[in-house]
C-alpha cells in the first residue's frame, strides 16, 4: 500500500518516509528564475505549506532531496543552483493568536533561535529592528541573500477578525515587523509569502509594493492542488481500490471523483483542480465523504450572508459577479464577505468578461456546495436539525413515497419552528431562501426557479417515481398559487413523463412567518 501524504507538510519528512509526492518542483524554479517577492493566496489545506516547504528545501542546498524531479533534471547543468542560503521560515500555523500578546510572542520565539544561530541578540531592540539586524548579520556570515519564507500570515488577522482591538494591535505589529523587507532588499535573495486572503489594510502590501501576487495569474494557477492530469497519472492504484469499494467502473469512480472534489479554477478558463486534501482522504478511506469542509465552519461569513440578506441562489446558478479589484483584496472590516468566500475556497471562477474585468463565481464542486448549505440551514432555521422531530431526512422520506401529508406537515413545522426577532432578514427573502436549501440539499435533482417555455416555476422536485412543481406565494392564498401553475402550463415539459406529477400550491403569511396555506391541484 503507497503512503498518501495527508496532512504532510514537511517536503523532507515527505520524501525521506516515501510518500507519493505530486511534483511540483517546476513551479518553484520558475519562481526562483523569474523573480524575487511573491505572495499566493489559496484555500487552507490547498497544499500552499507544502510547497513553501519545498522551497525551504532547495534553499538549504538539500539536493538529495529532489531525486527524481524536474528541478533536479532542469539544473543538471547548474551547479550553482544548489547553494545553501540562511532561511527564515515564519509559519503561522499552530499558535492561538487570541490571546493578547500572542503574535509578539510567535514572533519574539523565531527571531531568538535565529538569532542564536547566527550569533547576534539583543532583545530589547523592537521586533521589526532585530528581524532587520538579522537579515543584515545572516547575510554577511554566509555571504549569501537570505531567503524568507511566510507560510499562513494571515492566521493572526483571520483569528481575531470578532475582536477589533486585538485586530488593529496585529496590524500594527505586522507594519513594524514586515515593513523591514523592503528596507533589507539587498541583503534578500527571495521572498514567497502566503495566506487564505489578501488584506488590503495591512502594511505588507502597501509597504512591500514589489510583491508579485501570483494568486490570479494563468502561469501558476495549478501551482497547488491536483490536476485532473496529475490525478490519472500519479493515482490509477488508488483509484482502482476506490472504483472496486464503491462498486464502480473506473469512468465511473473518476467522475464521482471530479464532481465531488475538482472545480477550483484560480484563472478564467484553466483547467480545473481537485481539492488535494479531500481527493487523498478520499482515495485513502476508499470513500466519498466531505473531509475538507469538516475541518472548519466559516461561522462568521454564514452569518454575514444572513445579515445583509444575501441571494444564496446565486451561489449556485452561476449569478453572482464581482469586479477583479474586489476579488484580489479584502480589507478586512467584514463589508462583503464575497472576496473572502472566493479566497477561502467556498466559491471559484466559472466566469470572466475580460471587457469589464468582472469575474463570476459560483460553488466549485458537490462537497463544498452540499457542506455549505448544511452549515448555512441552522443559520436560518436553527431548530431543523437532525436531533428533531422534523428535519431534512424525514422530508426526503416523505417525498421518496409520495407522502403529500407528510411534506406538508415538515414544512408546515419547519417555518413554525423558527424563531421570530426583529433582526432578521426581510421574510420575503427568508421563507425563499430557506425553502431553497432545503430542496437543494434534498438531492434528489432538485431545481428552484426551473425556466419553463411559458414562463418559470418556483421548485421542480423528481425522484424516480415522482414529480412536484410547486409554487409559493406570500400573503395570498394556494388557490392563486396552483391558478399560475395551469395559467402558464408549468407541467407541459412533463407531459409524456410517465412518473406521478404533483402540483402543489403553497401560500405564507408574513405576518406570522408561517405557512398559511396548501393546495394540492389535478
Amino acid at each position: 500500500m503507497r503512503k498518501l501524504p495527508i496532512g504532510i507538510q514537511s517536503f523532507e519528512a515527505l520524501r525521506r518516509d516515501k510518500y507519493l509526492y505530486v511534483d511540483k518542483t517546476q513551479h518553484a524554479l520558475n519562481l526562483i528564475q523569474s523573480g524575487k517577492y511573491y505572495f499566493l493566496s489559496r484555500p487552507r489545506r490547498f497544499g500552499k505549506s507544502l510547497f513553501l516547504s519545498t522551497l525551504k528545501a532547495y534553499f538549504e542546498g538539500k539536493r538529495e532531496l529532489f531525486t527524481g524531479l524536474k528541478i533536479l533534471e532542469l539544473t543538471q547543468e547548474a551547479p550553482e543552483a544548489w547553494q545553501a542560503h540562511p532561511v527564515l521560515h515564519f509559519d503561522f500555523n499552530g499558535a492561538d493568536y487570541s490571546r493578547d500578546e500572542a503574535l509578539e510572542k510567535h514572533l519574539d520565539s523565531s527571531l531568538t533561535n535565529w538569532e542564536k544561530i547566527y550569533g547576534y541578540e539583543n532583545r530589547d531592540e523592537a521586533l521589526g529592528d532585530r528581524f532587520n539586524r538579522l537579515l543584515i548579520t545572516a547575510h554577511n556570515q554566509t555571504g549569501r541573500g537570505c531567503v524568507v519564507l511566510i507560510d499562513e500570515y494571515d492566521k493572526p488577522l483571520l483569528e481575531v477578525m470578532d475582536n477589533d482591538a486585538l485586530m488593529e494591535r496585529n496590524k500594527k505589529t505586522f507594519k513594524g515587523f514586515f515593513s523591514v523587507l523592503k528596507k533589507a532588499d539587498e541583503h534578500i535573495a527571495f521572498a514567497f509569502i502566503t495566506g487564505v486572503t489578501k488584506f488590503t489594510k495591512v502594511s505588507l502590501f502597501s509597504d512591500l509594493n514589489n510583491l508579485n501576487d501570483i494568486s490570479l495569474g494563468k502561469k501558476y494557477a495549478d501551482i497547488c492542488g491536483i490536476t485532473e492530469e496529475e490525478l490519472l497519472s500519479y493515482f490509477q492504484p488508488e483509484i482502482a481500490e476506490l472504483a472496486e469499494e464503491q462498486t464502480l467502473t473506473i469512468d465511473e469512480c473518476i467522475k464521482e471523483l471530479k464532481d465531488r472534489y475538482d472545480g477550483y479554477h484560480f484563472f478564467p478558463n484553466s483547467p480545473g483542480v481537485y481539492n488535494p486534501f479531500s481527493l487523498l482522504k478520499a482515495l485513502y478511506a476508499k470513500d466519498l465523504g466531505s473531509y475538507w469542509f469538516a475541518t472548519g465552519t466559516p461561522t462568521f461569513l454564514l452569518k454575514k450572508l444572513k445579515s445583509i440578506s444575501f441571494d444564496v441562489k446565486s451561489l449556485t446558478d452561476k449569478s453572482l459577479n464581482v469586479m477583479e479589484y474586489e476579488l484580489s483584496n479584502y480589507r478586512g472590516d467584514n463589508e462583503d464577505p464575497i472576496p473572502l468566500l472566493y479566497q477561502a475556497g467556498y466559491l471559484t471562477i466559472v466566469g470572466f468578461n475580460r471587457k469589464t474585468r468582472e469575474y463570476t463565481l459560483a460553488f466549485p464542486n458537490e462537497e463544498v456546495s452540499v457542506s455549505f448549505l448544511q452549515c448555512l440551514l441552522p443559520e436560518y432555521a436553527p431548530r431543523f436539525t437532525s436531533a428533531s422531530s422534523v428535519n431534512i431526512f424525514i422530508l426526503r422520506k416523505h417525498i421518496e413515497s409520495g407522502d403529500l401529508d407528510g411534506i406538508r406537515n415538515v414544512i408546515t413545522a419547519l417555518f413554525a419552528n423558527i424563531p421570530y426577532t426583529n433582526n432578521d432578514a426581510p421574510f420575503e427573502h427568508y421563507f425563499q431562501t430557506v425553502i431553497y436549501i432545503v430542496f437543494t440539499l434534498l438531492g434528489q435533482c432538485t431545481q428552484c426557479e426551473m425556466h419553463t417555455a411559458t414562463g418559470r416555476v418556483d421548485c421542480t422536485l423528481a425522484t424516480d417515481d415522482y414529480i412536484y412543481l410547486f409554487e409559493f406565494k406570500r400573503d395570498s392564498t394556494a388557490k392563486a398559487a396552483l391558478e399560475q401553475i395551469e395559467q402558464q402550463q408549468y407541467a407541459l415539459p412533463f407531459v409524456a413523463d410517465k412518473r406521478t406529477l404533483y402540483k402543489i400550491g403553497v401560500a405564507f403569511d408574513s405576518e406570522t412567518r408561517l405557512v398559511s396555506d396548501w393546495l394540492v391541484g389535478e
